[in-house]
């Protein structure tokens, strides 16, 4: 396994690789590895002739009072993981590398980047776009693979690639959970206890939502409604967003029908968590 943290050497050896016939399959993530993740490398692994994966805390996608300095960077057990997954290349560049002084240039998905999660984090999504394209730029993968948890996410990276046409398959994963039904994420090492046992109810009130809709429920507004009173029975619980969507251009829908997303954001304590479900 190579690790590289220059941008020119990243580049240049993934364009040696393409030209020599091989195909990459490219994990972008900002470290903090968890099984989550891995799923993602073994997918690749399957499918492609090499793997990269990308390690890097992206400030572009923090808001001024998120964790950006508090967000976990266990470097040696992230390498080691990826060493253990047979991961080919890592590219683990820091800020100066990937945004140079003077650096102006933002690529930001209009409509899609406003709703959700981008309500409340407005510029999140131009960060994850911005460093995801130039991540395209330098690595040119075949496939990229993302988690279903960021389901936002996912939708707005396909748009980018196909309005951009870069030459990528966007690849989107099953979310991977705890055994107890929690989402695996990299912030869920901020929880207490407490907290721990309260993030149970996001996937609980996402359970809740499917059950009614088995039982015939076709109205978005009385499914949400009973959502937020079983969520807001946790005291350390408080919505951020809670939607059921169309899947492909995220606007809210009043009766349920195939192809919704059923979506939440809820802090936990201090602890923002987010949670979906496909119907």
């Amino acid at each position: 396994m190579k690790v590289i943290k220059s941008t020119k050497q990243m580049q240049s050896a993934c364009l040696a690789l393409k030209k020599s016939g091989q195909t990459i399959g490219f994990i972008p993530t900002m470290g903090a590895l968890h099984h989550g993740h891995l799923s993602l490398i073994r997918k690749a692994r399957q499918e492609n002739d090499l793997v990269a994966v990308s390690i890097f805390v992206n400030p572009r996608q923090f808001g001024p009072r998120e964790d950006l300095k508090k967000y976990p960077r266990p470097r040696a057990e992230d390498l080691a993981l990826c060493r253990k997954s047979a991961v080919d290349l890592v590219f683990n560049p820091d800020k100066s590398g990937l945004y140079p002084q003077n650096f102006k240039t933002n690529v930001y998905v209009e409509e899609l980047s406003q709703l959700l999660c981008g309500l409340s984090r407005p510029e999140h999504f131009r960060g994850v776009t911005t460093v995801v394209a130039k991540l395209f730029n330098l690595i040119q993968p075949d496939s990229a693979y993302f988690g279903q948890k960021d389901a936002q996410q996912a939708v707005i990276i396909k748009r980018m690639a196909e309005d951009l046409n870069f030459p990528v398959k966007i690849k989107v994963l099953p979310i991977v959970r705890e055994n107890d039904g929690l989402a695996m994420s990299s912030r869920n090492i901020y929880l207490n206890k407490n907290q721990r046992q309260d993030a149970l109810v996001l996937n609980k009130a996402l359970g809740l939502a499917r059950l009614l809709i088995a039982g015939g429920q076709k109205d978005s507004a009385k499914i949400m409604a009973k959502m937020r009173v079983l969520i807001g029975k946790k005291k350390t619980a408080k919505i951020d967003y809670l939607a059921i969507v169309d899947m492909i251009d995220l606007k809210p829908v009043k009766k349920i029908r195939k192809h919704c997303l059923v979506a939440l954001a809820v802090k936990i304590g201090k602890t923002r968590l987010i949670d979906n479900i496909i119907i």
